[in-house]
């Protein structure tokens, strides 16, 4: 052990015995460590140097900054999507069976389905009709949608919960704070506004439409953009203010579907099941800038795990089309066995899962490609598939729109 005195003028010195200072020398000379370090380079593995264990690494990703809606858009826009890149799981979702959970709408239960072998594990039995799967925020749970209410998963066990009763819920989304959960009544026109925990009632916002469909958030999350059937338009709901600020009426036909914001926040995309392609609507001034033909009874829109390109599932014909975020137009098309209804990408973005209700199955397809790469057969008339965990800090919703 090294001594201490202390000399004049009040300063302590310490004698370190020269053993310690030979051997730190020759570290920081370059000499080779004694003991090997471990573990492999990647974005996930843990590192050890000199055979102790360290924490875990993030990855070298910066969460993306928010954008303030009510001005103008940043010189450089963010990439709201920066924390869904491949590989990226929150802490949460860490450790998670890696599964794709199917509803079987003409059933009363959930298929869970193990995307490395393509084989049914197991059916999980929550009541009548269900209809989608949706994350909650924290990702710890799956709730199902099914017309007499919300029936929790446990994300980790599979094991299902009490139904909790909630009037014939068409979606559910959670604020980006995570302190709301959002039911949205397709029949009545009205949005309730519950505990994300319990699902407790607190509020309900009425909508000046209905057939309400999915939503998105503005990149801030203060603003709700909802598709609504009847009559074929968009309402913009101020989730501060708890009302509607605006609606936008679509072109006679339209059938609004799937909505998703772009990575810049500031496009929200809205797949139109009627005139077959996707609207763009500007995020701020909320009014229509374009349109992307894309195929009949356009309805799902993915983001790709690098956020460049929007997958969109046709539901009206046998296609699945891509959209090129930069370029704002239709770059392919890919021919699939059976019409598409909703879908998810893996949490490696090499493989799009869709359901397809009319085969009775789910299909896995190269996102490289757009080659299928297998069939698996479901229960009857498959809907609202869930890909589970997935890249993202947090769940917004609906089947799987993360940030």
């Amino acid at each position: 052990m090294g001594s201490c005195r202390r000399a004049s003028g009040g300063r302590v010195t310490i004698a370190v015995p020269l053993a310690f200072v030979s051997l730190m020398a020759g570290l920081v000379g370059g000499c080779r460590s004694p003991v090997p370090f471990r573990g492999r380079p990647a974005p996930d593995a843990p590192v050890a140097g000199l055979g102790a264990p360290v924490p875990y690494v993030r990855p070298p990703h910066s969460p993306p900054p928010l954008v303030d809606q009510r001005g103008p858009l940043p010189a450089t826009p963010p990439d709201i999507y920066a924390a869904t890149q491949a590989g990226m799981l929150s802490p949460a979702a860490r450790g998670l069976p890696r599964r794709v959970y199917v509803p079987n709408a003409n059933g009363t239960g959930v298929d869970v389905v193990d995307p490395s072998t393509y084989r049914v594990l197991r059916h999980i039995t929550v009541g009548g009709a269900p209809r989608q799967i949706v994350p909650s925020w924290d990702l710890k749970t799956l709730w199902v949608t099914e017309p007499r209410g919300l029936v929790p998963i446990n994300s980790r066990t599979g094991v299902p919960g009490r139904l909790v009763p909630v009037a014939a819920p068409s979606d559910l989304y959670f604020s980006l704070d995570g302190r709301q959960a959002l039911v949205l009544d397709s029949r009545r026109g009205r949005i309730e506004i519950r505990d994300p925990q319990t699902m407790r009632r607190r509020h309900t916002l009425r909508v000046p439409c209905t057939g309400l469909g999915s939503a998105d958030f503005s990149a801030t999350g203060d603003t709700l953009v909802v598709g609504c059937a009847k009559p074929g338009r968009l309402a913009r709901v101020d989730l501060t203010r708890r009302k509607t600020a605006g609606t936008l009426t679509l072109p006679a036909g339209s059938d609004p579907q799937d909505v998703r914001l772009s990575p810049d926040g500031a496009t929200f995309y809205v797949a139109d099941a009627g005139h077959g392609g996707v609207w763009l609507i500007d995020a701020v001034r909320f009014r229509r800038t374009g349109f992307i033909r894309t195929g009949r009874g356009a309805h799902g829109l993915y983001p790709s795990r690098d956020a460049t390109v929007l997958y969109v599932t046709n539901g009206g014909e046998r296609t699945i089309s891509r959209i090129s975020f930069a370029r704002r137009r239709a770059i392919g098309r890919w021919r699939v066995p059976a019409a598409p209804d909703t879908g998810g990408v893996s949490a490696t973005g090499r493989v799009l899962w869709f359901s397809a209700p009319a085969a009775d199955a789910i299909y896995a397809v190269s996102t490289r490609t757009g080659r299928v790469l297998r069939k698996v057969t479901v229960g009857q008339s498959p809907q609202g598939l869930c890909v589970h965990p997935q890249p993202g800090r947090f769940s917004l919703g609906h089947t799987g729109n993360y940030r």
